[in-house]
């Protein structure tokens, strides 16, 4: 691909895409419109924070443009089913980058765990644990003034990686969230999820920004996946297998089998923006494109609906019905 311009309301930032996109200062806006005005282009990568994605993809439909997006969708689950009826109305295509689930230890795993030698999956415990309690630990500011900071910005990833390994649609979710006295935030920091899948697998998550210790920060997260054949574990990026041996065997993390990591060319944001590309050349539809991701996104918002009225929630029942409100409006 070839980045014909670049946009950012804060003119020092011009600088990243000048030094490692090669986009000449004077192909530099901070006007969106402008930018998108006089610069023809085949698709635009909208990476603004998740409340201003909205805009800038009726902008890029306006201009007959494909859209590959950071996640979230939308910072609300109304704006993300909004964006998706636009993409498909519009006859576009558009992914997003869920960058963790397409990372080498998670894709290691799930080859390991569709092998067919583990057998059904029980449930997955998932855990991700961070000592960002502290303005501005968490990078940009905006993480630290959100409502639901962990869900929007940190959970989408985890959620979704359990949703995959689960390989069907979440049914039941209940979150408790919150934001203890010595977290730094505008919202809920910490998390604990539970998940109850179409297919009958269970699933538990913890995410935490404001630990005193960070245990499976961002890329090391920990999940297990107990399996009728086998446990499978993956912490900070070593991923093992503890085979049925027969009852009342007990061994700890880490002396299990080590699965070897799977060796490719790229991996995240890359591997998805070339997997986005082979899709705008007529290849397969890349597997976070807009429609399936719209799953991921009822997962946070549902677990953020649950964590503020402290019931559980009805994922799909959830989704379909805001899909059909957002649909009546437009």
């Amino acid at each position: 691909m070839q980045v014909v311009a670049a946009v950012d309301v804060n003119p020092a930032a011009h600088v990243n895409a000048q030094q490692h996109l090669g986009v000449p200062a004077e192909k530099c806006y901070t006007d969106a419109q402008a930018a998108f005005d006089e610069n023809p282009a085949d698709f635009a990568i909208i990476v603004t924070p998740p409340a201003y994605h909205e805009a800038v993809v009726d902008i890029a439909l306006a201009h007959n443009m494909h859209i590959l997006s950071e996640k979230p969708i939308a910072d609300t689950l109304e704006g993300a089913v909004r964006i998706a009826e636009k993409v498909k109305r519009a006859g576009k295509k558009m992914g997003v980058t869920m960058s963790h689930r397409f990372d080498q230890d998670k894709t290691t795993l799930r080859k390991e765990l569709h092998s067919g030698r583990n057998g059904a999956i029980d449930y997955i415990v998932c855990r991700f644990t961070c000592n960002m309690r502290n303005f501005g630990d968490w990078g940009a500011h905006f993480r630290h003034t959100m409502i639901d900071p962990l869900m929007i910005e940190g959970s989408v990833h985890h959620l979704d990686i359990i949703a995959d390994y689960a390989g069907a649609k979440c049914d039941t979710l209940y979150a408790q969230t919150w934001n203890p006295k010595w977290g730094v935030y505008g919202g809920d920091s910490q998390g604990l999820v539970t998940m109850h899948f179409e297919n009958g697998i269970h699933a538990t998550y913890e995410g935490a920004k404001t630990n005193s210790v960070g245990l499976n920060g961002w890329s090391k997260e920990y999940v297990r996946i107990e399996c009728e054949n086998a446990t499978l574990i993956m912490d900070n990026r070593r991923v093992e297998r503890h085979p049925y041996e027969g009852g009342r065997i007990y061994k700890r993390e880490g002396e299990g089998a080590e699965i070897t990591p799977l060796e490719q060319r790229k991996w995240m944001n890359t591997w998805l923006t070339e997997q986005f590309l082979d899709w705008l050349d007529g290849g397969a539809e890349m597997e976070t494109n807009i429609e399936a991701n719209l799953q991921s996104v009822a997962l946070i918002f549902a677990a953020i609906e649950s964590g503020h009225s402290g019931m559980p929630v009805k994922v799909q029942e959830k989704l379909e019905k805001v899909r059909a409100q957002e649909a009546a409006k437009l």
